[in-house]
């Protein structure tokens, strides 16, 4: 068997603790959120916490004050009454010579009861010799002696005091003042006189209590004269944030209401005014938008007219190009792959114009996206041949079914592999297929010259190239990719881009399996494999 670990103390304490912090982290959230949340909680509750500090402390200077004058008052009254008392004592002790004088005792106690029955002098007396040997007190029993520091300044000839609690007679424990004075006789004689100062400290228990009160109702009033002022000012500020965000939510008439002539009302027609100023900038951008598309949309309908009849007349030359001579010949060819390349930018400005006029639509069908993926590489073989690249494909070598419309997603996937191979400057272009429970996601991933900080969102603009001096061998249009990205938002899908200088770029389209549902994640993500960059 082996020995227990010393050193290691019981572990339910440490989870009961843990325990017992998550609660309270748990409970104080939401307060925190709220505090977080709330300006004029905010303000409320410095208001409160500055006014608690300045009452308290209010409080503690005006009872000290309050006490240390009750008590020194006090205090210079009971040493004017004990040097009193010590003149009377003293006309009735000066005829005794010796402290061992039988009849001194009788003497002295007949002294302190005269005294201490006397409402002028305290209640308390206890006279003593210097030497101890006589002592005599009023009342007789339950008096205690007096420290020997205040004896100590009594003996030295001063007339001194000291606070002490005493319990006299079975009665209840209160707070005395006590007197000392010396008498100076044949006899050296000590009179002590014991003060109460139970009504001093009712006066300064009521003084404490009021002031706490006070305070309290001080403090209370300053918390709802602040809550109401907050009010006043975050009111309006509120409204001014509900109707920015009803603004921001396209809401462009909504208007704060303005009420007198102060700042508030001020600031309420500075924010009418900018909302105003910001729905016609809107509606004129609308107007220009919409304009611009009409425009797109009628001269890529007007075109197609006349490029029909071009296309007629440069096919008719294109087909007899070998009776022609060879200058003619090669303006022949280039006649007819520009008219290709122009006819492709018009069917590429109509598409555009669907999707901004809302008239695309999907025609989804349950198919297998793994034969969309090698129909695609096998339509760019030959210009991945020529250019000196391979293209790879990884799959999770089963069918990956999804309800997708072919056409759009064989579009996507031919303008994100024409893309790879352009900028792959003859490096793989690897393209990975993978699936979820809810979403297929196709990756492709070149190695060539990447992306520049910032590129990676701006590569779906439409007509944006991130490099407009570099020579392409397909003629792209600038729309492919923009296309391609309303492509995947009509399916509800992702198409997402990242990329760094040299180390090539990611493209990551994902839809959801079935028609209608959003994607949450994707299968793949969109990260750069950092450690596979540096082995190739």
């Amino acid at each position: 068997m082996s020995a227990p670990l010393s050193g290691g103390g019981p572990a339910w304490p440490q989870r009961l603790g843990r325990s017992l912090l998550d609660f309270a982290g748990r409970a104080a959230n939401p307060l925190v959120v709220r505090f977080r949340a709330s300006l004029q909680l905010r303000v409320v509750a410095s208001t409160l916490i500055a006014s608690t500090v300045l009452v308290i402390t209010f409080s503690f200077v005006v009872a000290g004050s309050f006490t240390t004058g009750l008590l020194t008052d006090r205090r210079e009254t009971a040493a004017d009454e004990a040097r009193n008392a010590v003149e009377r004592a003293a006309e009735q002790l000066s005829d005794y010579n010796s402290s061992g004088d039988p009849t001194l005792g009788q003497t002295m106690q007949g002294v302190v009861n005269d005294l201490s029955d006397d409402p002028v002098f305290a209640p308390v007396i206890m006279l003593r010799t210097t030497d101890g040997d006589v002592v005599k007190s009023h009342p007789v029993t339950g008096i205690e002696a007096p420290t020997e520091e205040l004896r100590e300044l009594v003996r030295d000839g001063s007339v001194a005091s000291q606070y002490a609690t005493y319990e006299f007679e079975g009665a209840d424990e209160m707070p005395y003042l006590v007197v000392g004075a010396p008498i100076e006789l044949s006899v050296e004689y000590e009179l002590y006189a014991f003060y109460p100062l139970d009504s001093q400290q009712d006066a300064v228990s009521l003084l404490r209590t009021n002031l706490a009160l006070a305070g309290i109702a001080l403090v209370l009033l300053l918390g709802v004269i602040a809550a109401l002022v907050t009010r006043l000012v975050v009111t309006p500020v509120r409204e001014a944030a509900r109707t920015s965000q009803r603004l921001a939510a396209g809401l462009l008439h909504e208007r704060m209401e303005v009420r007198g002539s102060d700042d508030l009302a001020r600031l309420a027609g500075s924010f009418n005014l900018m909302a105003e100023n910001l729905q016609s900038q809107i509606r004129r951008l609308e107007e220009m938008s919409m304009m611009q598309r009409r425009f797109t949309s009628d001269v890529s309908h007007e075109l197609r007219t006349p490029l029909a009849t071009i296309r007629m007349a440069a096919d008719l030359l294109y087909d007899n190009r070998d009776d022609f001579d060879e200058v003619t010949k090669r303006s022949t060819e280039l006649l007819q792959h520009e008219i290709d390349r122009f006819e492709d930018l018009l069917q590429e400005l109509l598409e555009i114009s669907r999707f901004d006029s809302g008239f695309a639509s999907l025609e989804v069908d349950a198919i297998d996206v793994n034969p969309i993926v090698d129909d695609v590489v096998h339509q760019y073989s030959a210009l991945a041949e020529d250019c000196g690249v391979t293209i790879a494909v990884t799959g999770p070598g089963r069918r990956v079914v999804a309800e997708v419309d072919s056409r759009r997603v064989q579009r996507i996937l031919r303008n994100l592999v024409s893309n790879a191979i352009e900028h792959a400057e003859g490096k793989p272009v690897e393209i990975t297929v993978a699936e979820s429970e809810t979403a297929v996601a196709v990756a492709v991933r070149d190695h060539g010259v990447g992306l520049k900080p910032g590129h990676a969102e701006r590569v779906f603009d439409r007509f944006w190239r991130a490099d407009p001096s570099r020579t392409r061998k397909t003629g792209g249009t600038g729309l492919g990719l923009a296309i391609s990205l309303e492509d995947a938002k009509l399916h509800s899908g992702t198409l997402q881009a990242a990329g760094a200088p040299g180390r090539g770029t990611l493209f990551v389209l994902t839809l959801p399996l079935q028609a209608g549902n959003r994607v949450i994640t994707s299968p793949i993500p969109l990260r750069l494999d950092e450690e596979a960059d540096d082995a190739r």
